[in-house]
């Protein structure tokens, strides 16, 4: 109950009593629910570990006046099937949250095969007037110009397997923007995760020479200074961006040596709506993730340096409409550091209806980990309803 009402009390002071415009007018509700099957297996003739997912997300903002909105997203996920029922501490590591207000994820129930999850990944007040703009609590941070890795995203990381989660996750932050103009943002935010290590930025975007340009830095988990900087444009008809970012530890700032992260990509479209892109990163943080097996690129710690799994990696992305209500893509990824290891992710997509999408994914990871050869393929077919 204390919990609950963190949230709820702030809004009753909030809300103008006097408004003559009923308070649900001023309220938008959406979301959808989903069912994936997910298959997993080494080779097809070995043994399949089959898990089920039913997923409902709910969007709800609260647009209080004409300055102030509240917005409260959440995720609910039943899954149950043989990854809950033979990965150790599987339902714990669902429930783990490692944001500050870590009470924002829970287990309602779970039992040998099952666990069911509720957690918000979005809960904060935005503040607008004028140039500024203020958003308070938990939420999404996107400093990144690059598709497949970002180094300039340091407050919320997000895994480019992890094709479900299209929201990405969010921070407990205070952030203040200011627009000078139409063409640039001066942007400032500080969060804190639940071990109270502090992550502060700025960062400051502009336009120039038909470029978006932009510099940040700051201190990233109390432990490294980080500076960086991102660009988006185009050379000749071809989309160009990139990201840098440049990380040194603060304890013994004089005889550490820091480590860089870089990518950079381009893209094109073709006339028939094909459109390509291609993408590298180099990783100076590789040779300590210590990485055992494919397993790991799912369940290790999640940050800017743990995105990539290779010192250089490499990426291509082809995405065409078959048909107008089709759509089939495929993703490729190579890492050379882990024995010419890939990563190969084929989906297609058809819109039933306006609000009924079916989709077939598949991803198949080989790379060798610590002179073991390690392989896996997952296989998922997904459903999913909007509202």
């Amino acid at each position: 109950m204390k919990k609950l009402l963190i949230i709820i009390i702030p809004l009753l002071i909030a809300y103008n009593a006097n408004s003559q415009e009923s308070i649900f007018s001023k309220m938008e509700l959406n979301g959808y629910i989903k069912y994936m099957n997910t298959a997993m297996f080494n080779d097809a003739d070995s043994v399949w570990l089959v898990d089920n997912l039913i997923h409902n997300r709910l969007n709800f903002k609260w647009y209080m006046n004409n300055k102030l909105t509240f917005t409260l997203d959440a995720r609910t996920r039943f899954i149950y099937g043989d990854l809950v029922k033979f990965i150790p501490d599987y339902a714990e590591s669902i429930e783990e949250d490692n944001g500050f207000f870590n009470f924002l994820t829970n287990n309602i129930s779970d039992g040998s095969s099952f666990v069911l999850n509720t957690a918000f990944d979005r809960a904060y007040f935005e503040f607008n007037a004028d140039k500024w703009a203020i958003t308070l609590g938990r939420q999404r941070i996107n400093w990144g110009q690059s598709f497949a890795w970002n180094p300039n995203d340091i407050f919320n990381s997000y895994s480019f397997f992890d094709f479900d989660y299209e929201e990405r996750p969010g921070s407990d932050a205070l952030r203040i923007q200011y627009y000078p103009n139409f063409t640039s943002v001066a942007d400032g935010a500080i969060k804190i995760d639940r071990n109270n290590k502090i992550t502060a930025a700025g960062l400051y975007r502009f336009n120039k020479w038909s470029y978006d340009i932009q510099l940040m830095g700051g201190i990233m988990d109390t432990t490294d200074y980080v500076i960086g900087a991102g660009w988006s444009g185009s050379i000749w008809d071809f989309g160009f961006n990139g990201e840098v970012s440049y990380f040194h530890p603060q304890k013994n700032f004089s005889d550490s040596t820091g480590i860089a992260i870089v990518s950079a990509g381009l893209s094109y479209m073709f006339g028939n709506s094909l459109n390509v892109s291609l993408e590298g990163n180099y990783n100076g943080y590789f040779d300590k993730l210590n990485l055992s097996s494919f397993n790991d690129l799912y369940f290790m710690p999640l940050s800017v340096k743990t995105t990539s799994y290779s010192e250089f990696s490499w990426f291509t992305q082809v995405s065409y409409p078959i048909h107008p209500l089709v759509t089939g893509n495929i993703s490729v990824m190579y890492f050379p550091s882990l024995g010419n290891g890939y990563f190969l992710m084929p989906s297609l997509a058809y819109s039933v209806s306006d609000n009924f999408e079916f989709a077939l994914y598949g991803q198949r990871f080989e790379g060798k980990f610590g002179g073991q050869y390690d392989k896996m393929t997952m296989l998922f077919m997904r459903f999913r309803y909007s509202f």
